[in-house]
């Protein structure tokens, strides 16, 4: 069943607050402005303005005060705007991996939720991800070193049909 992005995204949403509503849409158009590439051209101009003016100003401390306050202020906000868009996409990264790993025959649905186990449990199950991995390669370096083995017995073979014929 195919169902659109806004389609499925607007039956899904849980009721949320107001204000946690205005701040996600807000947060996510602001990202997408700032990630621009006329937005990064607009804060290289307001860098060279400060500087051409500050001969104007004849460097005073007020001048340097003046870029020093406005980028702690932009830098300040923009941490939490960016922080709120990260959590939003990697939550949305889990979902669909979640949603995959559901979808798949003979998955282990214990990792469709394995953002929310605890550090030790994670590391029990890095651990155990670890030693399937080893084994896998041990299993797949055996049947290597078999196959490489048997090579020269078939090649024995194929030349004694040879020169039989």
């Amino acid at each position: 069943m195919t169902v659109t992005t806004s389609h499925r995204a607007s039956r899904v949403r849980p009721n949320r607050s107001t204000l946690a509503a205005y701040f996600s849409k807000f947060a996510q158009k602001t990202a997408l402005l700032t990630g621009h590439p006329a937005t990064f051209l607009l804060a290289v101009g307001v860098v060279v303005v400060w500087v051409i003016t500050g001969p104007m100003f004849n460097y005073s401390d007020t001048w340097q005060l003046v870029i020093n306050t406005g980028t702690t202020i932009v830098t300040f906000l923009m941490v939490f705007l960016i922080q709120n868009t990260q959590n939003r996409d990697t939550l949305a990264v889990q979902l669909k991996l979640s949603e995959l790993v559901l979808a798949m025959k003979g998955a282990q649905n214990k990792f469709a939720a394995i953002e929310d186990l605890s550090d030790e449990e994670l590391a029990e199950l890095h651990e155990e991800c670890r030693a399937r991995a080893d084994m896998t390669l041990r299993h797949l370096n055996s049947r290597r070193e078999s196959e490489t083995s048997k090579a020269p017995a078939q090649r024995a073979k194929t030349q004694r049909r040879t020169a039989k014929a």
